[in-house]
């Protein structure tokens, strides 16, 4: 008998709760998906340097560099180790810069996030802006371009979220470390 009246209790609450919401004034009908953006979620990309493993990487997102964030993940690999796309997109920049040498920029296929790959020694053959990448296609070579030291080179990878603009040199910087190592 007990659970008979919970489960009529419980279902009348909810009509009443239900009743109640679908008889306020739309001003005051606040649309939930609209008010709160999605956010990424950690999960599965590829790791950007071939042959490198989760347990081989190191979350310097948090470190300081020169008195400034690093907001980014360093995944050091011999120099001309192969540079792979973390996800399917679209490059939207290749770049020479002072502090990142030789740099690729790339949308993920819905435009909400931008991969930024930096410190290449040199693009794959044929690499050119607006191009279609696929998971795992080559994007260019371990280097020490730009800032980096000769002696160590590395990948320099970083991701941001895109804002409403879509703009590649600008976004909300998200730690890379979670996507790789699923913690």
């Amino acid at each position: 008998m007990t659970r008979i009246v919970k489960r009529a209790c419980g279902a009348l609450c909810s009509a009443v709760l239900l009743l109640a919401l679908q008889t306020l004034p739309a001003e005051a009908q606040i649309p939930i998906a609209a008010a709160i953006p999605p956010q990424p979620q950690p999960g599965p990309l590829l790791i950007p340097v071939a042959g490198v493993t989760a347990s081989q990487l190191f979350d310097t997102f948090d470190q300081s560099r020169g008195g400034r964030p690093h907001e980014a993940i360093d995944i050091a690999a011999p120099h001309g180790t192969p540079v792979v796309a973390v996800d399917d997109g679209r490059v939207v920049k290749l770049f020479n810069s002072k502090p990142g040498g030789l740099t690729v920029y790339q949308f993920d296929s819905a435009q909400r996030l931008a991969y930024y790959y930096a410190h290449l020694d040199r693009y794959a053959p044929g690499l050119a802006e607006k191009q279609e990448l696929k998971r795992g296609d080559v994007l260019g070579y371990v280097g020490s371009t730009g800032n980096a030291s000769p002696a160590a080179p590395h990948l320099h990878f970083a991701i941001f979220a895109l804002g409403p603009e879509k703009r590649w040199w600008q976004g909300t910087a998200i730690n890379p470390y979670p996507f790789f190592s699923g913690r």
